[in-house]
């Protein structure tokens, strides 16, 4: 729960334009259908067709099927002629939780939630649309609206890049929001380089020498080699990192023997590399795989390591940044107001995007304990104040503004 920062009772939202304020009941409605029915990465089927269907309503050019169920709509302003393009992103995809929840709203789909608000952000993109197609005359440019799946496994982002998403016509820069239960509501986060971390992952098996429990000299106990690789993963931060960065280890799971009284031959491990400096790609794996392949030989045992990159960093842009910043503080009057240097370790495939073209990807404080909507991202009842979307809607149709200024 959400308990460091003030409630966010009262929050102003005079600043954000009659046209979009009218816009909530529906930003709310296409919300709650989109929770209602919430699908895997690359599974996003029903999503895909609601969001086409939305945009071919409003007579929106756009393209389906990219990356299997992703979707890019192009928007094109009228108020003066430029060559620039500016993408706003969403992702679609739920997790494989069950809803704990009990509203009307409540998913519909047995084991599946929307539980890190890719909804929202979903309903916020195609709000921002709609607006958009209907002011063309208020700015100028090319804005393209991407609908990416699969966020949260095994990533959407590269696939779209890799069909080709951010051409035709040439995207010159890029932001995406995320709503964020540890902000409260309409904080936005926004910082200028690492905002989030990049991620990497490996599987390890040790391979020792089974036998009786009485009897240890004559095994090679992999529960007592797994545990010493375990501390000793610990010393890549505390002893090979610079203390200014940030970086963790993480070993999740573990798994060795069968009963109390047999010392086992293999044991299992996974684990999750987060750091922020992209300086450290490929350090993390060389030293991991130094440390099992040194406490192994002696200890007699053998080993099989797979690691492997899942994201890297998400690195803001300078000039994005501050684009971003300046509109948030034009619409953001709450408690805390703008947290500039908001970070987390967590990690996303916005990172893809950042690497091919300037952008910044910031966060929008969703949380309001005041009616319980405060659970943290993942929690089987998560849950947001729905008046972050018409709040998103603003600032990305602001950025739109500013940006072909």
């Amino acid at each position: 729960m959400v308990s460091t920062f003030p409630n966010p009772s009262s929050v102003d939202l005079s600043r954000i334009r009659l046209s979009i304020r009218s816009l909530q009941p529906q930003l709310i409605e296409w919300r709650r259908r989109l929770h209602q029915q919430p699908e895997l990465g690359f599974q996003e089927k029903l999503t895909a067709e609601f969001v086409s269907q939305k945009l071919q309503e409003w007579g929106i050019e756009h393209k389906i099927g990219i990356a299997q169920t992703g979707i890019v709509a192009i928007i094109k302003g009228n108020k003066l002629p430029t060559e620039k393009v500016l993408a706003i992103r969403a992702d679609m995809d739920a997790l494989p939780i069950q809803e704990l929840n009990e509203v009307a709203y409540k998913s519909q789909h047995d084991g599946v939630m929307h539980a890190c608000g890719h909804d929202g952000h979903t309903a916020i993109a195609l709000g921002t649309a709609y607006y958009l197609q209907q002011h063309r005359q208020d700015f100028s440019g090319t804005v393209k609206i991407i609908f990416q799946p699969a966020e949260e496994s095994p990533g959407g982002a590269k696939p779209m890049i890799e069909a080709g998403v951010l051409k035709n016509p040439d995207v010159d820069a890029i932001i995406g929001l995320h709503l964020w239960n540890n902000l409260p509501l309409g904080t936005v986060g926004v910082r200028a380089g690492a905002l989030m971390a990049a991620v990497e992952c490996f599987n390890c098996t040790i391979l020792g020498k089974g036998g009786h429990g009485a009897l240890p000299h004559q095994t090679v106990d992999s529960v007592v080699v797994a545990a010493q690789i375990v501390n000793a993963l610990q010393t890549i931060v505390a002893r090979n990192v610079n203390p200014i960065d940030s970086a963790v280890v993480t070993v999740g799971e573990l798994h060795a023997g069968t009963k109390r009284n047999v010392i086992a031959d293999t044991a299992r491990m996974s684990a999750t590399v987060r750091y922020f400096n992209p300086n450290f790609k490929g350090f993390f794996h060389q030293r991991v795989e130094q440390i099992i392949a040194g406490i192994c030989q002696s200890q007699g045992a053998k080993y099989e390591l797979d690691y492997w990159s899942l994201y890297p960093p998400v690195i803001n842009d300078v000039k994005m940044a501050q684009l971003v910043r300046s509109v948030a503080e034009e619409v953001v009057e709450t408690p805390v107001g703008i947290v500039p240097e908001c970070q987390t370790m967590a990690a996303e495939d916005m990172s893809f995007f950042l690497e091919e073209v300037p952008g910044c990807y910031f966060f929008l404080g969703s949380a309001n304990p005041e009616k319980d909507l405060a659970y943290p991202h993942h929690h089987p009842r998560f849950d947001f104040d729905e008046t972050a979307l018409g709040m998103g809607v603003e600032i990305f149709v602001r950025c739109v503004e500013k940006f072909f200024s």
